[in-house]
Formats: structure tokens, C-alpha cells, sequence
């Protein structure tokens, strides 16, 4: 990237400048983002800031941070300033510290002083999303003088979902009033009146924000308050904040589920060398488990050479289980990640899968005995006079195998979560390249233990 220097900006085109400056946000965007950098920054730099400021409040903005560096430095600065905070402080994460700090030393010290405590927070905390722009009044405070208040400060606030009251000595949170029971409210009465005895629900900075889009949901809020641990509020998580950061997080599993390391940007926008980077890692951790699965080959070596037909089977027996564990792996994260179980619960989960897993593999069991009694019936391949031997041991093997992935993929995202990884990593890939080995232990235990004496 380059440092925050503005080198002279392209000329903007006329026509989509217009267009621009007329259509709806949303539809702008979607054009800003078919454009490169340098074309986007000319378009932005010929807006009144104010049309700028709307345009980069919007998460679906791509690379929000480089296009703020191809900014003329005053419009960059302007453009900063009137952006809600969490937005602001979203746009300036995607840049690295010394670009940040260039970025941050055109802004007024209350401004910079704001963002740089959002940046100081870890990216999927609450802290990381909230917003320090909200309605506060003393508890001491009127419904009229509430509504004046609001009426003051409403063109600085990024949403007035609710007013939050706060104790006039110690300014600590003591109740929230939505703004529908505000105007409702007699004009003479204490703002405090109206809010329900009930302490407010908050969270701490540090909340993960898949624990505050659960108390949203639960609670079916519009925004929850962010306290310091003497109760004092330090901003406000929105519902669209969560929904993006959920969002986020629900394409960066995405990308882990198919063993990518997650990524934000759009692929079309993904530097080559870097796409490499993003894909090899894991593809050579994911090779090298898979040597697990010859060196396990390698021990059955004379087995296989007894009974060549057993290596039919192979790809059927590893695919199987890996399947199985691939789908308890995805219930599992999603249950965790909706809050549906806790780490307590494993033995429930456990309790579950067992019997699931051993009934999904008695049906492919009984699926793969049925196809090789077919072909042997009707002629379409030979196996050999003890092919109901053969039969026995793909569908018995099955039943191990399947029962083997459905446990492993069920108890793997607990594991993760129980050391402080996230469940996610417990992707697709990773589940199959372990019951690859380990189908393989066991479709060979069962042959030997029925084929002994006749084909081994």
C-alpha cells in the first residue's frame, strides 16, 4: 500500500459522477466497487464530503482503507471526522499501524483519541464494533428536556435507538428508555419514570460479538450498551453493527470449512502471490496428514496383496466417514456458534451421535452388501466364492467407520473450543483426513477378523 501521500487523482468520469452524486447509496457502491482504487478515490474526491462520508459509513464498501489513502489528505481527514466511529475505526484496522497513524494525525486529538481506543480493542470484541456516538441524560432529566436534548445532538449520533440514563453523580448506567416509550412519555415527567425496573443488559468491551448478537436476539434489542467495569458506558453495539460482524464471521467459517485462511477482500481482488499463501499452508498441513493414510496402507501391505479386492472398497470406506464427520461437524459449529450448547453438553452430544452414527452407517451398510450381492448375482463382477464374506466385511466396516466420523466430528469443535481455538477450524478437511486414517484401521481390522482363513 501506498503511504498517505495523495499523488493526483484520475479524472472523474462525468456521467458516473452524476450518477453518483443522485443514486441511492447502496446502488453507488455497487458501481464504486467495479472500479479500481485510483478511479474510485476521483469519483469520491469530486463528491461534497457529507455524500463521501454516507458512502464510507457503508460496510459493503470494498477496501474502504486504501480508497481513504487515495484521498486528497484535508477530504480524507473530513471524511474521517464525519464517519460514525465504528466505522470509521473498521476502515483504518485494514491498514497497517504507521499508515494509521499518518491517517490519524490529520484528525482533531478527541477524534484520534477515539478512534485509537476502538483500534485498541481485539477485532471480534465488542469493543471492535461498538460505537461511541449515543444519547445519554442524568436521571435527574425531564422527558421534554430529553427530547431537546435529542433534538441538539441527533445530526451526531449515528442511531437514537434508545437514551440511556445515567446516575448524575457517578454517571453510571442505571436504566434504558427506547425512544418509542420516550415520546409516549408525559413532558414533565423524569425520564427515569419510564423505564422498566429492571437493570439494563450490557456487556464488557471484551464480549465476544457472537455473544452480543445472542443477547440481541434473545432480548430482540436494537442496540446493547458497552460498560466499563464500574458501570459507565463506552459506546453502543447496534443491530446492523452484528449483523455485519456476523456476516464477517459467517464467510470467514465458510472459508475455513473448505481449508482457506480467511480473507475479507473480494476474490477478484485477491493479489495472485497472496492467493497462493492463503491456500498452501493449508494444503500442505492437510497433505501431509493424508501420508497417515499410506503409511496405514503400508501396514496392511500384505493383506492387500491377498485380497486385491479389498482395495475396491477403499475409496467407498474413507469418502463415508468423512462425510459423516463433515456433517456432525457443521451441526455442531452452528449450534455452538447460536449459543444452543455450551461446552458442558459434549456428553449430550455424545449421548446423540453414538446411536445416530451407528444407525447412518447400519444404512450404508446394508447398501454396500445389497450392491455387491447385485453385481455378484447379476454377473456384472466376480468376487469370488467368498464374496458373502467380502459383503459382510464392507457393511460391518461401514457401521464402524460412519459411528467413528459422526463421534469424531462432534467432539473435535468442543475440543477446540475448550483450548481457545475457534470451532471453525475444525473444518471439513480436517475431519476427513483423520477418519481417512483411522477407516482405514478399521475397514482392515474387520477383514482380518472375518476373512482370516479364507482370503488372509
Amino acid at each position: 500500500m501506498q503511504d498517505v501521500q495523495h499523488v493526483g487523482l484520475a479524472p472523474a468520469d462525468p456521467i458516473l459522477l452524476a450518477a453518483v452524486a443522485s443514486e441511492y447509496v447502496g446502488d453507488v457502491i455497487d458501481q464504486l466497487n467495479d472500479l479500481t482504487t485510483e478511479e474510485a478515490a476521483a469519483v469520491i474526491a469530486h463528491l461534497p464530503p457529507d455524500r463521501a462520508v454516507e458512502i464510507f459509513d457503508r460496510p459493503e464498501l470494498s477496501a474502504s482503507g486504501d480508497l481513504m489513502l487515495a484521498l486528497p489528505q484535508p477530504f480524507a481527514a473530513a471524511v474521517l471526522k464525519g464517519m460514525s466511529a465504528d466505522r470509521a475505526a473498521e476502515t483504518l484496522r485494514q491498514l497497517d499501524p504507521v499508515q494509521q497513524t499518518a491517517l490519524l494525525a490529520l484528525l482533531d486529538f478527541q477524534t484520534a483519541a477515539s478512534l485509537k481506543g476502538l483500534l485498541a480493542y481485539r477485532p471480534s470484541s465488542a469493543g471492535s464494533i461498538m460505537t461511541t456516538e449515543f444519547v445519554s441524560v442524568p436521571a435527574t432529566a425531564t422527558v421534554a428536556q430529553t427530547l431537546r436534548h435529542i433534538r441538539e445532538v441527533a445530526h451526531s449520533r449515528e442511531t437514537v435507538y434508545a437514551i440511556y440514563v445515567l446516575d448524575p453523580q457517578t454517571a453510571r448506567l442505571l436504566r434504558t428508555v427506547t425512544l418509542r416509550r420516550l415520546i409516549t412519555g408525559e413532558p414533565e415527567a423524569l425520564v427515569i419514570s419510564l423505564a422498566p425496573d429492571l437493570a439494563p443488559i450490557a456487556v464488557e468491551p471484551d464480549t465476544d460479538r457472537e455473544e452480543v448478537a445472542r443477547l440481541i436476539s434473545v432480548h430482540d434489542l436494537l442496540a446493547v450498551p458497552v460498560l466499563t467495569p464500574r458501570g459507565k458506558v463506552l459506546g453502543i453495539v447496534t443491530v446492523d453493527d452484528v449483523i455485519d460482524a456476523i456476516m464477517a464471521e459467517s464467510a470467514e467459517d465458510v472459508q475455513r470449512f473448505g481449508g482457506v485462511e480467511a480473507f475479507h477482500e473480494p476474490y477478484l481482488q485477491i493479489s495472485f502471490p497472496r492467493m497462493i499463501r492463503m491456500r498452501a499452508g493449508w494444503l500442505c498441513a492437510l497433505f501431509l496428514s493424508e501420508m497417515l493414510t499410506a503409511s496405514a496402507m503400508q501396514h496392511f501391505e500384505d493383506e492387500l496383496q491377498k485380497a486385491i479386492v479389498l482395495t475396491l472398497f477403499i475409496p467407498l470406506i474413507m469418502s463415508s466417514g468423512g462425510n459423516s464427520g463433515s456433517q456432525a461437524t457443521s451441526l455442531l459449529i452452528r449450534a455452538l456458534a447460536l449459543g444452543q450448547l455450551r461446552l458442558r453438553d459434549w456428553w449430550k452430544v455424545a449421548v446423540r451421535e453414538l446411536p445416530a452414527g451407528l444407525t447412518l452407517g447400519a444404512i450404508l451398510g446394508v447398501i454396500g452388501v445389497a450392491r455387491i450381492a447385485a453385481w455378484q448375482k447379476l454377473g456384472i463382477y466376480d468376487y469370488g466364492i467368498h464374496w458373502p464374506l467380502i459383503a459382510l466385511t464392507v457393511g460391518v466396516g461401514l457401521v464402524g467407520i460412519v459411528t467413528f466420523g459422526s463421534m469424531t466430528g462432534s467432539m473435535l469443535p468442543f475440543i477446540l473450543k475448550r483450548i481457545g481455538f475457534d470451532p471453525a477450524s475444525a473444518s471439513a478437511p480436517f475431519v476427513a483426513t483423520l477418519v481417512d486414517v483411522t477407516g482405514l484401521v478399521i475397514y482392515f481390522s474387520v477383514a482380518l477378523m472375518f476373512l482370516r482363513g479364507t482370503l488372509l
